[in-house]
């Protein structure tokens, strides 16, 4: 186990932002893990857990220990007729898990394929896309609290799942290491196409009767057209979240902008597309310098060059100033912001 200091994240982070930590570690196990954590030497120090480096902005150098968790492993732990439980090590990455699932042709995260980041993540942010979420299979997760290092896992209940939030980005942030997680896959799986994009381009490819293969393959193929290739471009995916609003207040905002999309939570709440109001305010495609949004989604920030985390910051709070002015709605972000 060796510690590196005055570390560059340039290859960490997807901005691809040359920023450096005091101190950085890479760990592969979970004594390794629990060994950093109560040495002596970084006992007292700021600490940073980083998975896939996918979905944060480091505004500044970090002035801590940065924690690299490699913890690998994918395992069917248990399984009948109708289902499998499989426990997956948090630094496998997100997608390998769900290949692993496919080929064995175990459903309930088909449609989050190809989302960029580590296992571990995955949890801490809820993530979901084309009308999956991860909570929909969660059974538990294992994990390590960063100030004693004992051991605690958390049930589905007790991680307070919303909508891209957990208590691991609340309460618990910065405080509590996912060292693995359980997900219950169905082997009979009822496939959600519900997503209008998603149902539409598996229709446009003659595919009536789509396998799980075939939703991974239609959710890669449309995510590609979308988002930049972070190897290519630097960026963090999805910035803002979709923001939701009392029904009352979309109605107001539906007379004034009749074409505004937007997906029903329930009987009070309408979620409204965040990229739609960006764009609706003429951010698509604009440019500062180094920073930008991406020319075919505005709800991606991306880096054309050296951009800093400072100048990322700077450009996204204009955008927001822009929608709430406009719509009066304060968009929250995403992206996790390390200063």
């Amino acid at each position: 186990m060796k510690i590196l200091h005055n570390y560059n994240l340039k290859r960490y982070n997807s901005f691809g932002l040359n920023v450096k930590t005091d101190h950085f570690i890479d760990v592969s196990s979970v004594n390794e893990l629990r060994k950093v954590l109560l040495d002596n030497e970084f006992r007292t120090n700021k600490k940073f857990i980083l998975g896939g480096g996918s979905n944060v902005l480091f505004v500044n150098d970090y002035k801590g220990l940065v924690i690299k968790n490699s913890i690998p492993g994918i395992e069917i732990i248990s399984e009948d007729d109708s289902s499998a439980i499989v426990e997956a090590g948090a630094g496998v990455v997100w997608d390998e898990l769900v290949q692993f699932c496919i080929d064995r042709n175990l459903g309930g995260i088909e449609n989050l394929s190809l989302i960029p980041g580590s296992t571990g993540a995955a949890p801490i942010q809820n993530i979901g896309a084309y009308g999956q979420e991860l909570k929909d299979t969660f059974i538990e997760l294992k994990g390590i609290f960063t100030e004693s290092g004992e051991d605690k896992i958390f049930n589905k209940f007790e991680c307070n799942f919303s909508y891209r939030n957990s208590i691991f980005k609340g309460e618990l942030k910065n405080k509590f290491i996912v060292t693995s997680i359980k997900l219950k896959l169905n082997k009979n799986p009822h496939l959600n196409t519900s997503y209008k994009q998603l149902g539409e381009q598996l229709l446009n490819q003659g595919i009536n009767n789509p396998t799980l293969g075939d939703v991974r393959q239609t959710v890669i193929k449309i995510r590609k057209q979308k988002l930049p290739d972070p190897n290519v471009i630097g960026n963090a995916g999805s910035f803002f979240k979709n923001p939701i609003v009392a029904k009352e207040k979309y109605l107001i905002l539906k007379k004034s902008f009749p074409e505004m999309i937007n997906y029903q939570i329930d009987d009070n709440h309408i979620k409204i597309a965040a990229g739609w109001l960006i764009e609706n305010c003429g951010w698509k495609g604009k440019r500062n310098g180094n920073v930008g949004t991406y020319l075919n989604h505005a709800l991606v920030i991306v880096n054309y060059g050296d951009a800093t985390g400072d100048e990322i910051l700077d450009f996204e709070m204009h955008i927001k100033q822009a929608v709430e002015f406009k719509f009066g709605i304060r968009l929250e972000n995403e992206v996790n912001i390390i200063n």
